[in-house]
Order: structure tokens, then C-alpha cells, then sequence
């Protein structure tokens, strides 16, 4: 099977389905496994390069709707008529079902019933750990920052944030993405600002940018020293990376908290 992915996402459930053999074309933005780096790419995940696609011939194109914007791909492909599948990721709990549809598009229906399994226990595993903490801090996670956008309630960080022992300040917001603005922010007065500019290398990102907002000076998370520039790749794919990104976030937020293997 010769299989193109166009979400970061989606190639790294690939690799961790052990389809390396089989991937032959990426989207700009994968930048997981390193292994892979070396493949044709097809363009940005939002302005993917049909022709580039096409050009490659493959038996399965891995599409996504978990940023808005990519539903012109799906279109794409469709009247291309190249075979593909949709995954449309919103909640942590849509992550097992998405391996396993993956698995079933590729013949690895066994490795994805374990990989799947697996993610659940740990997330359980995990929640079981925090359930007993009484502080739970209020997180405010920013996806991009002018305009100021960030998850509301139907979105994977709401539940990275419930299940490592936090709230999303934005969780009231029955959509998976909230335009805010900084006096919003403000007046849900944070106790950690987590930053995962979405598409954007860490080492571009200052922590200046975040505490010297002349609006915030006031903030918890400011005057406390709580602002963290995260690695996206951890907390802005629904993939089973997210664990990692999510047992990180727990440390940070409950540094004393033990997490079981």
C-alpha cells in the first residue's frame, strides 16, 4: 500500500502503527518521526498540492478535519477521486476510535486495537492519579496570538486539562475554538498560561511576548512566573503523542504528583 498523510496528526499514528514501509508522502508540517523527514511533501496541511498527491500514485491519502480550513482537501479529493479516509478528531476520547479506523485502512487492525488500548489505560491511569488533588489551577492555553484564539469546551485541551488536574479557563465555550482577547483572558485571571502557537519552532517563541502584554501585568500566571512555551507538536495533535504532552503538563502543574508508568 503506498499511503500519503496530510496532517501531523495522521503520520504519527502511521509510525506508531509501524506502517513506515508504506508512508511515501507527507504534508510540510510533519515534523514526527525524525526517521521520515526524508519523504516528498505536498505542501502545507491547509493549501496541500493535490498535484504533488496525485503525482504520487498512492492507494490511501490519510486526510483530517481536526484544524478549520482543511475541509477544501476532503473536497480535493474527492473530485480527484483519489481513496482516502477522514479522521475528525475533537475530544481525547475520539482518539482510540480514530486508530482503529486507521487500522482498518491499512491492514493493521491488531496494532491498533494495542496502540488504542493502550492509550485509553494510560489516560485512565493518569485521571485516576490526579482525582485526588483539591487545587485544580485554572490554564489558559493560547493557539495563536493576534487574533487570540484558544480551545473551548469541545476540544482534546479541555480534557488534557480536566485529566492532568486543571480547567480550561475557555471550557464554557460550547465550540473547539474560541476568539478571544487579552482583557477576556484577563478577567478569567489564569494560574498558568500555556503557549502552543500552532505551526510556530519553540526556539522562535520569547517568553517577553507573553509576560510583557501590558493588559496582563495584573495576571496570577505573570505575577507568579507561570508562563510556559510548550512544544505544539505535544498538545496541538490529536495522536497519541499527547500523553507525553499531557503527563509534561501534570508536572507542571502538580510537580509534587507521582504518575504511574
Amino acid at each position: 500500500m503506498r499511503i500519503v498523510s496530510i496532517c501531523p496528526s495522521n503520520t504519527e499514528m502511521l509510525y506508531l502503527l509501524g506502517l513506515g514501509e508504506q508512508v511515501i508522502g507527507l504534508d510540510d508540517h510533519s515534523d514526527w518521526p525524525r526517521e521520515w523527514q526524508h519523504l516528498p511533501r505536498v505542501g502545507p496541511d491547509l493549501t496541500i498540492d493535490m498535484d504533488k498527491v496525485e503525482a504520487l500514485q498512492p492507494d490511501l491519502v490519510v486526510a483530517s478535519l481536526s484544524v478549520p480550513g482543511m475541509e477544501k482537501n476532503v473536497e480535493a479529493l474527492t473530485a480527484r477521486n483519489l481513496p482516502h479516509i477522514v479522521l475528525n478528531p475533537s475530544r481525547i476520547a475520539d482518539i482510540p476510535a480514530d486508530i482503529r479506523e486507521l487500522g482498518e485502512a491499512t491492514g493493521r487492525e491488531k496494532e491498533a486495537e494495542q496502540l488504542a488500548s493502550r492509550f485509553v489505560e494510560k489516560v485512565e491511569s493518569i485521571r485516576q492519579a490526579t482525582s485526588r488533588v483539591t487545587y485544580r489551577p485554572k490554564l489558559y492555553w493560547e493557539w495563536w496570538p493576534n487574533p487570540i484564539y484558544t480551545p473551548g469546551r469541545e476540544n482534546w485541551l479541555t480534557d488534557v486539562s480536566e485529566i492532568a488536574g486543571g480547567v480550561n479557563i475557555f471550557a464554557d465555550y460550547p465550540v473547539d475554538n474560541v476568539k478571544a482577547t487579552r482583557e477576556m483572558v484577563l478577567e478569567r485571571n489564569p494560574d498558568h498560561i500555556c503557549v502552543v502557537w500552532c505551526g510556530i519552532e519553540l526556539k522562535r517563541i520569547k517568553p517577553a511576548m507573553i509576560t510583557e502584554r501590558p493588559e496582563w501585568q495584573e495576571a496570577a500566571a505573570i505575577r507568579n512566573n507561570r508562563v510556559h512555551l510548550l512544544e505544539e507538536g505535544l498538545y496541538c495533535r490529536p495522536s497519541p503523542r499527547l500523553l507525553d504532552g499531557l503527563e509534561h503538563l501534570v508536572q507542571l502543574i502538580h510537580p509534587h504528583l507521582a504518575i504511574p508508568d
